[in-house]
């Protein structure tokens, strides 16, 4: 086993986080679920794989909140009701069983759902129409639509389906942990883009004011679920719909970001990009990762984004990562852990296991693995 192997395998123990090894499943959106959000048989298949593969950690895809405007995709899983939950519990007991923890990743779609079973229109920080078109792998189709901008009762409700799903989690469900989607352009993202918040409340105007509502759901599920999880929020400056963009104050909106989310009491941060070892601004030398290391220096940092071999997961722990999630480097491999274990080499992606998904670029599908 060389230094690269034997760092990635060691065992990590903090914030409340203890897992067999550094290198972790990233969230996948797989839109395997019934209509109504409930988990099949399929996608416990789909998890278990990684258990009996050897990973310690395990984050779902998105999870819906709520039944007002959370969801995002058909075939979505949710916490949005205990019936949704309880038929989480016997699939993480197995998966626990077998060495996993799994975290649940909870999200609000906002002006990006574009197959929601409960609701017709959409909600937004602001009346912003989204860039791009929907996903049509995703069953979706045309534009986006402009969402309505939110009101404070809607604002409220959002938070509250945070917590509940959160408690649901937890209580009904057995996870793990919980992670609060922050990324990918979602809800919480929307509110945190000064693109895509117009708003000149106390929810809108400067970063630090655009990064509130982030950090009061984190608050409020922390004060849901206790101390009996860890608690942590998934930040990322691209979006499923805005590949390339970057936090216009660049290093400062970072330093106010993970600055703020750290003093909300994160027990973990997971940043993605797309090449998360790059720097994160243009002419800068510190990549996000590095850069939530630095204003966040008590948190776990958890990286994401094109670290598919060892040598780049080795790179994205010395940079200041205490774990890192792999996307279509388990989808290859789901006994990745295994495999650096035995000094096996890795099997090379192939996008054809993605069908129906495939025909996108590669870009793109690196951006949907962290979605």
């Amino acid at each position: 086993m060389n230094d690269f192997t034997s760092q990635i395998l060691s065992p990590y123990d903090g914030n409340g986080i203890a897992v067999r090894n550094r290198i972790a499943v990233a969230p996948m959106t797989r839109i395997t679920a019934t209509e109504y959000g409930h988990p099949t048989q399929t996608m416990f298949d789909y998890y278990g794989r990684f258990a009996k593969g050897g990973f310690g950690l395990v984050t779902t895809e998105g999870i819906y909140t709520d039944k007002a405007f959370s969801q995002g995709y058909r075939f979505q899983p949710g916490l949005a009701d205990d019936e949704q939950a309880r038929a989480w519990a016997d699939f993480n007991r197995d998966m626990q069983a077998h060495g996993a923890s799994v975290f649940a990743q909870l999200m609000h779609a906002g002006a990006l759902s574009q197959g929601n079973a409960y609701r017709k229109h959409t909600v937004a920080p602001s009346a912003v129409r989204p860039k791009g078109e929907q996903m049509a792998f995703y069953y979706g189709d045309g534009p986006y639509p402009e969402p309505r901008q939110m009101t404070d009762a809607e604002i409220d409700e959002a938070i509250r389906g945070f917590v509940q799903a959160a408690q649901r989690a937890v209580n009904i469900g057995g996870f793990a942990g919980v992670e609060i989607h922050g990324a990918n352009g979602y809800l919480l993202d929307q509110f945190l883009g000064a693109h895509t918040n117009l708003r000149n409340d106390r929810w809108g105007g400067s970063t630090r004011a655009r990064v509130q509502l982030l950090v009061d759901v984190v608050k409020s599920v922390r004060l849901g679920v206790g101390d009996a999880v860890p608690v942590g929020i998934r930040i990322s400056q691209g979006k499923v719909n805005d590949f390339a963009s970057k936090w216009p104050g660049g290093e400062a909106d970072a330093e106010v970001i993970f600055g703020t989310l750290a003093d909300a009491g994160v027990n973990f941060i997971h940043v993605t990009e797309h090449e998360a070892w790059q720097p994160a601004f243009e002419g800068t030398r510190d990549s996000l990762i590095a850069l939530a290391r630095r204003y966040a220096p008590n948190a776990t940092i958890i990286a994401n984004g094109g670290l598919h071999t060892a040598e780049r997961i080795a790179h994205a722990l010395g940079s200041g990562a205490d774990i890192v999630t792999v996307g279509r480097g388990a989808l290859a491999n789901p006994d990745l852990p295994m495999m650096l274990a035995s000094g096996r080499e890795p099997r090379q992606f192939d996008s054809s296991i993605l069908q129906p998904i495939a025909s996108i670029k590669d870009d793109e599908l690196a951006m949907q693995f962290s979605a």
